[in-house]
């Protein structure tokens, strides 16, 4: 399972039969001007809510790819008025059997707007069951108490947790989280990209390895294997 960084949240997850987008921000930030979004493919987006840093570049990649849209029923509406309409409306608790594996959108404890100001819905996070692998995409989210019961029923291989602080978990926070939710691989998300989430690096590979877990880091442009 090949993992690209496209910056903030936003990652490409490949396997030999499916490609998932998460949350394309990608256009508008500096730390990612070298990814030419013409060349991103996708079979699925996911997205976690509509803040312009996780859906600025939606309208434009959906219809590049022609990728199935997965989000909130309130998103799902707003890009239908966009003249998207390949969207796979859920809210949170529900779970549907793609042709890939399963998804299910859990709760994120943080607002939610697209970029005009129009209602998004909650926010949410994602559990996805596929390749003989579960990954959690937390999204943007504070610490909950939710996270423990994502612990007790699934083994995940790997969760995507925020660590930037400020609009989410901060390091301290992501590491409480990774012991709720049982993970010991994370890959961090939603830092570096504005002064508010600045973080050390060193500071978080250093804590997150005292803490007995593999925080992985990748660069912008990056991939890795999970």
């Amino acid at each position: 399972m090949k993992v690209t960084y496209y910056g903030q949240s936003c990652f490409l997850i490949e396997t030999s039969v499916v490609k998932i987008l998460f949350d394309p921000f990608i256009t508008p930030n500096e730390l990612a001007k070298d990814i030419d979004i013409n060349t991103i493919g996708a079979d699925y987006i996911l997205v976690s809510h509509g803040h312009s840093d996780h859906a600025a570049d939606l309208i434009t990649l959906a219809r590049q790819t022609g990728a199935t849209v997965v989000c909130s029923f309130e998103i799902a509406e707003w890009l239908g008025k966009k003249d998207i309409n390949n969207c796979h409306p859920m809210n949170l608790g529900g779970q549907w059997n793609f042709d890939f594996g399963r998804v299910k959108m859990v709760f994120a404890a943080h607002s939610n707007s697209l970029p005009d100001g129009t209602y998004g819905g909650t926010a949410a996070g994602f559990i996805l069951s596929f390749e003989g692998k579960t990954i959690y995409y937390a999204g943007d989210t504070a610490l909950m108490q939710e996270m423990k019961l994502t612990g007790e029923l699934y083994k995940l291989d790997a969760a995507f947790l925020p660590i930037g602080d400020n609009f989410t978990m901060g390091i301290d926070d992501a590491i409480l989280a990774a012991d709720f939710i049982k993970c010991r691989t994370i890959v961090g998300m939603h830092y570096d990209t504005f002064g508010y989430i600045k973080i050390d690096k060193k500071e978080a590979l250093a804590k997150f390895e005292n803490a007995g877990l593999d925080l992985k880091l990748i660069d912008i442009g990056r991939s890795i294997e999970l």
